[in-house]
């Protein structure tokens, strides 16, 4: 048994916060460590974009029912604060979109706050607090030259979601890279970008394509040779082109998807 001075109480409000906080994060720890090898294939994506960068990152939990609680959201929202933190501290000018993935060893590692906890360390708290397994398991960041746009879209929000800085939560998300294809296209970019990340979420393309590429029918994986969601009788393609629009790259995340199909 410690002494007096052990105990929360005799170190004043802001001990007694700090002691219990990292007695929650150790039986957290010790939870997490019990309930690794526990399959976690539900819950959320979350999104958030800042003018010329957007991130998604995936966050799981064994049910949905938890996947629904204000606790997992919260980190949901920390982990998508703290990779976009990263990405804006690697910001560089760019002649070109730039696509990057960060697996979950990378993302335990950072910070939602300068000096705040690792989303390590948040994540055991969580596990503490819900008892199912957690993990942070993906994330993706695309950036944009001047003069480009990111059209970006989620599905399958949760009914509640606590208040954040435009974090965006769903089952499904998507980015988009476009740019004017000719001066005076400009105004056509935000609503370009957005239908084509519905047609992404909705669609599940796998890889790019070109313009020219000839549809293969319902099989087709090429994003630009699809039948544009909205308009089938159209290819995605060819709707970007009527629009005066390049569509240049993309990024999906499905959550709880097979690792062969994630990015």
């Amino acid at each position: 048994m410690g002494t007096l001075l052990d105990r929360p109480g005799a170190r004043g409000a802001h001990g007694a916060e700090a002691w219990l906080e990292e007695q929650a994060r150790s039986e957290g720890w010790s939870r997490a460590e019990r309930l690794r090898g526990r399959r976690a294939t539900q819950g959320l994506v979350g999104l958030l974009q800042d003018r010329g960068l957007a991130v998604m990152v995936e966050v799981n939990c064994e049910t949905d029912f938890v996947a629904r609680n204000e606790e997992f959201q919260r980190l949901l929202q920390q982990a998508v604060l703290g990779t976009m933190a990263h990405c804006q501290g690697r910001a560089e000018p760019l002649a070109a979109p730039a696509k990057h993935f960060l697996q979950s060893e990378e993302l335990l590692q950072l910070r939602a706050e300068p000096h705040g906890a690792r989303l390590g360390d948040q994540v055991a708290l969580a596990i503490g607090k819900l008892g199912e397994n957690l993990r942070l398991r993906r994330a993706a960041w695309l950036a944009v030259p001047a003069g480009c746009h990111i059209g970006t879209y989620v599905h399958g929000a949760p009914p509640r979601v606590p208040p954040a800085p435009a974090v965006a939560m769903g089952k499904y998300g998507a980015l988009v890279a476009c740019a004017p294809a000719e001066p005076g296209a400009e105004a056509a970019l935000r609503d370009v970008g957005r239908k084509v990340a519905q047609h992404v979420v909705g669609m599940a393309p796998r890889s790019l394509g070109s313009a020219e590429d000839e549809p293969v029918g319902e099989a087709e994986t090429r994003l630009l040779a699809q039948s544009f969601l909205l308009e089938p009788a159209v290819t995605l393609g060819a709707f970007a082109r009527a629009q005066r629009v390049n569509v240049l790259d993309f990024v999906r995340f499905e959550c709880g998807e097979e690792a062969e199909a994630a990015p």
